[in-house]
């Protein structure tokens, strides 16, 4: 078939990847200039299956209304006249329960464990320098009440096949010495052997560098408009997407199938084809240090739970991201919120990095209340969703890549997840509860 992917961060970029690799002809169509220039560009680069707890859990609410009127709070959450955002708030309340936060642990475990297995696999296949390492994930806590709770959420890992193992301050200090800087803040860890890290952004380039070299067609510069439409009912299908293209013209380009993989963009294209997809842009920030002295830069990437900040080290660089601001689509730079970040990552690591030659960057995460994404069918026979993957895009990024291909060829993915619009598999009974995702029209 003749696919197109709207977007080519990491989520449609692995998607073209993998769809041709099943023997389709696919396009790519990105607004801008090259691959991953949005928020595949400069995240947390964590591929972090145990950091797989969702956002929406019974202290969240608590969280949100201390950060009121708090510029650099963790999480901020500006009221806005949108009734998206007020929509997404109240959906994202009832996901606070613990028994949907347990379900939801279920379905992204599923998912983030399939698509790490799949990196591993491309990574064996093809030849992509990265920076990755494979040095897990350390979380650590400075707050007792934070670290008893996140026992909860390790133990349902562990059982879904997650090896979080929960650790003294000191047992943290010693697998990560950088730490030794704040040993007497630290009141408990845990700790993730198979996670991994790496540089997104020169992963995605270069598996799309790859994808092109076996046919794929990239289409850069290039704005999507709408979806053009035919039929109704069950015949109902997507027959061109309109574009801008690179020289300002108009075109209309058609295919067998359409693969949405815009992230928080998705929402407005959908819509007026009556499909209202509960996706929200978190406004995520990050900032680049160059490394001074590499023996006192951390060398195990790190979660710093009180400050919702992860740590990665990137060759000579390290990339400290996190935080999320809830703001419309805005991109602009909180200079506090930019300040917060390096505040804090000077604390742990004083002398480690150049402080003074920060790189800062900001991202919208396509967030669902639930954290679960979009991975599946529409009520258009020909239109499949890969968006709303919220903040861990890079972790799932390959398997929704890898199961999306299976979707659109007919097949039913390898991995026990909800996709949307699509029957459970009925040999796992723990995941037979639809995703929260699928609960809205798609």
């Amino acid at each position: 078939m003749k696919v197109i992917v709207l977007g080519s961060g990491i989520i449609g970029t692995a998607s073209a990847w993998f769809l041709n690799k099943a023997g389709h002809d696919v396009t790519v169509i990105d607004r801008q200039p090259g691959a991953a220039l949005e928020t595949s560009f400069a995240n947390g680069c964590q591929i972090s299956v145990s950091h797989a707890t969702p956002w929406a859990n019974k202290t969240a609410p608590m969280t949100i209304f201390k950060s009121l009127g708090k510029e650099d709070a963790p999480l901020l959450y500006r009221f806005r006249a949108e009734w998206l955002q007020w929509k997404w708030g109240m959906n994202f309340l009832r996901e606070c329960t613990p028994a949907r936060t347990v379900h939801n642990i279920h379905q992204i475990v599923a998912i983030a464990e399939y698509s790490r297995q799949t990196l591993q696999a491309v990574r064996a296949e093809v030849d992509i320098d990265y920076d990755c390492l494979t040095r897990g994930i350390l979380h650590f806590y400075t707050k007792q009440k934070d670290f008893d709770e996140s026992l909860i959420s390790a133990s349902v890992m562990r059982d879904l096949g997650c090896p979080r193992v929960p650790m003294s301050a000191d047992e943290a200090i010693k697998l990560e010495p950088a730490l030794a800087q704040i040993r007497g803040q630290i009141v408990g860890a845990d700790f993730t052997e198979t996670d991994e890290s790496g540089d997104i952004y020169k992963f995605t380039t270069a598996l799309a560098n790859k994808a092109q070299e076996r046919g794929v067609d990239f289409q850069f510069n290039t704005t999507v408009t709408r979806l053009i439409t035919d039929g109704a009912g069950a015949s109902a299908r997507i027959t061109a997407v309109e574009v801008i293209d690179a020289q300002g013209f108009h075109q209309t380009l058609h295919a067998d199938a359409f693969v949405m993989a815009m992230g928080s963009f998705s929402v407005p294209i959908l819509k007026p084809l009556g499909i209202d997809l509960m996706i929200y842009p978190g406004k995520g920030y990050s900032a680049t240090y160059p490394i001074l002295n590499p023996e006192l830069a951390p060398t195990v990437s790190l979660i710093d739970d009180g400050y919702k900040l992860v740590l990665s080290r990137l060759g000579e660089k390290l990339r400290v991201a996190g935080t999320c601001e809830f703001n419309g689509y805005t991109r602009e730079l909180n200079p506090t919120r930019c300040a917060a970040i390096t505040r804090r990552t000077r604390e742990l690591f004083p002398d480690a990095c150049d402080y003074d030659s920060p790189a800062y960057w900001a991202g919208l995460r396509p967030l669902t209340p639930s954290n679960v994404p979009y991975i599946g069918k529409t009520k258009f026979n020909n239109l499949f969703l890969n968006t709303g993957h919220g903040s861990l895009g890079w972790t799932m990024g390959c398997g929704s890549g890898r199961a999306i291909a299976d979707i659109v060829s007919g097949l039913q993915p390898e991995v026990n997840f909800a996709f949307t619009g699509m029957e459970p598999r009925k040999n796992s009974a723990a995941l037979l509860m639809p995703a929260s995702p699928s609960k809205h029209t798609a």
